[in-house]
């Protein structure tokens, strides 16, 4: 890992991610992170996340359809990939998979800084007991072949652009709003599902 540099994350990229996880919860979830890196402040802003699959996570095809689909569309408003998330099927694993590893890699080809965010089972159980704050993920960045839990001394963080992502999340757990999350799986399955959910925060 090379320099110092801050992972953003916008609240409805973030809600949605934990929805999709919730929506499965029984199966690995994974999807997309896109947003704009701006080096001269050291920050990767991810402004935006889009739900892949709930089942067959690993299957190349079905990903490369999504992916071409996801920057054409994407592409158009300035946004580029720059990074993925991965929530894991058993709510005590919290490792990352060779899966997400695999596809990780894929998208360091292309941004370098690319990272990975793991849904934290144990935190996500926790959120509506402590009223926490920090986000219920963690980030992982790749340090020469190897993928590592990034904290301080790793010279990377995850920050919540906005704070109280928390709050609004848990108004969207409430209200069952989980249901409403359309990710690739579902599109491919029945065309007419919307894999944008332009409908989730209205």
């Amino acid at each position: 890992m090379t320099g110092e540099l801050v992972y953003e994350i916008g609240q409805n990229a973030y809600i949605k991610l934990v929805l999709h996880a919730l929506k499965h919860r029984t199966t690995a979830v994974n999807g997309v992170l896109l947003g704009r890196f701006d080096a001269s402040k050291g920050v990767v802003e991810i402004s935006e996340s889009v739900p892949l699959f709930h089942s067959n996570t690993g299957l190349l095809p079905p990903l490369e359809i999504a992916l071409m689909q996801i920057e054409e569309y994407y592409g158009g408003q300035g946004l580029s990939l720059v990074g993925y998330f991965h929530a894991n099927e058993r709510s005590d694993d919290n490792d990352l998979s060779n899966v997400a590893k695999n596809i990780g890699d894929h998208l360091c080809r292309y941004f370098p800084q690319a990272g990975i965010l793991l849904l934290d089972n144990k935190k996500l159980e926790t959120l509506s007991k402590v009223k926490n704050r920090s986000p219920v993920i963690q980030l992982y960045r790749r340090d020469g072949s190897k993928w590592k839990l990034s904290g301080k001394e790793e010279g990377g963080r995850l920050e919540m652009k906005e704070p109280s992502a928390n709050v609004m999340l848990l108004d969207y757990v409430s209200s069952n709003k989980w249901q409403d999350i359309v990710d690739f799986d579902d599109h491919l399955n029945d065309i007419s599902k919307d894999w944008l959910n332009a409908e989730l925060f209205k």
